[in-house]
């Protein structure tokens, strides 16, 4: 599988929501179930399914699923 296939997935197992929402629009403060508590799952989720372990500011910084793409470059996990 490759990486922007399980980034999706993360995403839709997280949120509940399909492929199709998942666009630019699709930030923290638009998505009503983006909570706190949603943030850490998404973040273990990610962390789980790339190998990684992202820093305090990145995590903070994690705030769209566009955004989430550049962090993860960080990392070395190219979407």
């Amino acid at each position: 599988m490759d990486n922007r296939k399980k980034y999706q997935e993360v995403f839709q197992n997280v949120f509940g929501v399909d492929e199709t929402d998942l666009n630019e629009d699709f930030t923290s403060d638009q998505v009503a179930g983006w909570d706190s508590v949603t943030q850490m799952t998404l973040i273990t989720e990610l962390e789980d399914a790339f190998g990684i372990m992202m820093d305090t500011d990145d995590i903070f910084e994690f705030r769209s699923y566009h955004n989430g793409m550049r962090i993860l470059k960080k990392y070395q996990v190219e979407i």
